[in-house]
């Protein structure tokens, strides 16, 4: 992948923000909670004698260390709490989502010395999706998610459930307006490349070294039109199968993975 220089200057930036409590349910959820962002915790929830002895003294633990209330709970009360999710015997009550700004992404790659690698995503909605995706974002060196903050859905304690904690160290950026994100990236120094199932470039002959932010479209409808007009090119996973199409968090991880291969080694 030949290099695209950064302009000078910049637009408007889109900012992150907080959202209202939210509840991460499931063993591994909570300890990655507890592990990377102790003091967004606000309470532990635990069903007695449902959660094993081993995760039980580490969350009791690190909940002791940082000062959180823990509190015993019977199991239909963790059922309300996590809507019908799988939780394990355990809920944590967290402050807001801590969503951060393009810039900051970006700036984590830099302070790495790494070309950045992103994941956008344009419309994505099913929320086992958006943490499945992000679980493979962070396993596989990208520096960020990129959502939308409107019609998408956001990070939930079904999402990091899904992306087992891994919504705890990947950083997500939330912005307005995806097209303009993309060309932010580009000036950024970026290429932009978008999943499409129409694409005339397959995966396996892109060169995907450098600078990139790649996009993911919603399940069913892809990219839309107007967001891959934004896009330097499509890259098409070839498949011999019947079936054309993949799920959107699949489609991520085999793009990632390619990355990933391309770059010697997942970024860390």
């Amino acid at each position: 992948m030949r290099e695209r220089s950064p302009k000078s200057g910049g637009n408007e930036r889109e900012r992150g923000g907080t959202e209202a409590p939210r509840y991460v349910y499931g063993v591994n959820p909570a300890l990655e909670a507890l592990r990377a962002h102790p003091d967004a915790v606000e309470r532990l929830f635990i069903v007695d004698g449902q959660v094993g002895a081993k995760a039980a003294g580490e969350l009791l633990s690190r909940a002791r260390d940082a000062g959180v209330r823990v509190e015993k709970v019977a199991r239909e009360r963790l059922n309300a709490m996590a809507e019908g999710g799988v939780h394990q015997g355990v809920v944590a009550e967290l402050r807001g989502f801590q969503y951060v700004d393009l810039e900051d992404v970006l700036a984590a790659a830099k302070a790495k010395g790494q070309p950045a690698l992103v994941v956008v995503l344009d419309g994505i909605q099913d929320p086992h999706n958006l943490g499945a995706i992000i679980r493979s974002a962070h396993a596989l060196g990208a520096h960020g998610v990129v959502l939308a903050k409107d019609r998408a859905v956001q990070v939930t304690g079904t999402v990091a459930k899904a992306s087992a904690g891994a919504v705890e160290y990947c950083p997500i950026a939330r912005v307005t307006n995806i097209s303009r994100a993309l060309e932010e990236l580009k000036e950024a120094g970026l290429w932009v490349a978008a999943a499409d199932v129409e694409g005339s470039e397959p995966l396996w002959t892109a060169r995907l070294d450098g600078p990139l932010a790649l996009v993911v479209g919603a399940e069913g409808a892809g990219v839309r039109e107007g967001v891959l007009k934004h896009c330097d090119f499509r890259l098409r996973i070839p498949m011999a199968g019947q079936v054309g199409s993949l799920n959107a968090s699949v489609s991520a991880a085999i793009l990632l993975y390619e990355v990933a291969r391309q770059r010697g080694r997942p970024a860390r």
